[in-house]
Formats: C-alpha cells, structure tokens, sequence
C-alpha cells in the first residue's frame, strides 16, 4: 500500500468508526458509546465534593495536582470519559500514573446515573479562562491542525459530537500536550474498548516532535475566546 492509500485508509477508519450506535448504558467491551442519562445537578454537587479536592471548587483544575480544568469540556465527553476510567479502559497502565489515580476516584461514582449527576453539576459552573503555559508557532500550529486534526476536531478546535471529537480549545494547554504525549506513546488509546483513543495514536504519530506539538497547541489555544461574564 502507498504512502498515500495508508492516509486515506486511516481517514475512512475515523469516519466509519464515528457512526457506531449508542447503546443504552455503560460502555461495553467491543468500545461502543455509552449513551449518558439526564443527571440531575443538586446530586451532583454533594457529589462533586470528592472531585474538588484535586479539580478545585469551580472545576477550574489544579496543574500541581494533574487535574485538569473541567467547566470547559464538554458533557458528553466529561462523561464518556468518567465511563472509560470506572471501566478500566482508560488509566489502567503503570505508566500512567495520574490516568491510575483517576481510575481510582472514578470508580467510586457507582453507576451511569452518578457519573451523569456529576457532569450535569459542573456544566451548571461558568468555564473559566486558561493562562498560556506552552510556547510554539500559532502559523505553523495552525497548518498542522488543519491537516492533522480539523477535518474531525473542526474549526477552531471547537469539536463535533458528531463526529466524536471533543472540543480543544477550552482544555488547559499543559494537559493537552500531556494528554497528546500518551497518544503518541500509546500511554493512552491501548486498550481494545478505547474506540476512540485507538483513533488518535496513528493521528499523534504524525507529529514529527515535541516542537509540532507545542506548535498545535498554541494555535488551539490561540482559538480561545474569553469567556462571557
């Protein structure tokens, strides 16, 4: 196969695998979506207590600790996520320690419908504006997106459910390229029921070096708008 068929054939995988049907609840082992229940906010904030021991009061996150800002990810995938911990999918590997200590906390969410309270509670939270940690080229960022990650993270790495994508630019830089770094050492996307995780290991091989990747992540976060207030 050409250099150029392989591109192609890993463009298809991504559209088809995109199209898979939800499920009623959990996600089973062959990777398909969990479909998330109505969670009820009120719940979900006692619940969140554990949470912002480590994600903050506000879900604003917390570097030192390696908990990411959450009030600005989406629901769909703050719960697909939670899911994929509580199942052993994701931070399940020793060599990913903060994923382990995640997996940990996740699963004492009990079920679909806790996990569900949880993310509505945050979503209820304004999102919060990120400093800019990481330094590289926003033009050359730019380009390598748009070739690498827009056709399915879209423009303005606001995401597409659609296409199962979560939306980029609202993520704390610092954890988008830690987060970039276990995929392209297949720290994360190495469990068979991680669909989707599976799906940005070869997407991460293209980034030649750490500089590629400081350079996508200036461009994404050059996206940001500040938020309303």
């Amino acid at each position: 196969m050409s250099r150029g068929s392989y591109w192609v054939a890993v463009g298809l995988m991504l559209l088809v695998g995109c199209s898979s049907k939800e499920p009623k609840s959990s996600t089973p082992t062959n990777g398909a979506v969990a479909q998330q229940p109505v969670g009820n906010p009120v719940e979900g904030k006692v619940l969140y207590t554990t949470c912002a021991a480590c994600h903050g009061e506000a879900a604003q996150g917390n570097q030192e600790l390696n908990a990411p800002t959450l009030v600005n990810s989406d629901s769909w995938y703050l719960y697909r996520q939670l899911t994929n911990f509580q199942k052993g999918v994701r931070g399940y590997l020793a060599e990913d320690t903060a994923g382990l200590q995640m997996a940990a906390m996740a699963k004492a969410l009990k079920d679909s419908i806790t996990m569900s309270h949880v993310v509505a509670y945050i979503k209820t939270l304004p999102e919060t504006d990120l400093p800019a940690l990481i330094q590289g080229d926003v033009r050359k960022g730019e380009r390598t997106y748009q070739s690498i990650c827009g056709a399915c993270h879209g423009p303005g790495a606001k995401g597409n459910e659609k296409m199962n994508a979560p939306r980029l630019n609202g993520l704390d830089d610092w954890y988008l390229k830690q987060q970039m770094k276990k995929f392209k050492a297949s720290v994360r996307g190495a469990h068979p029921a991680d669909k989707f995780g599976l799906q940005m290991v070869p997407m991460m091989a293209l980034l030649a070096d750490e500089q590629a990747i400081d350079d996508v992540i200036a461009y994404i976060r050059s996206t940001t708008q500040p938020s309303e207030k």
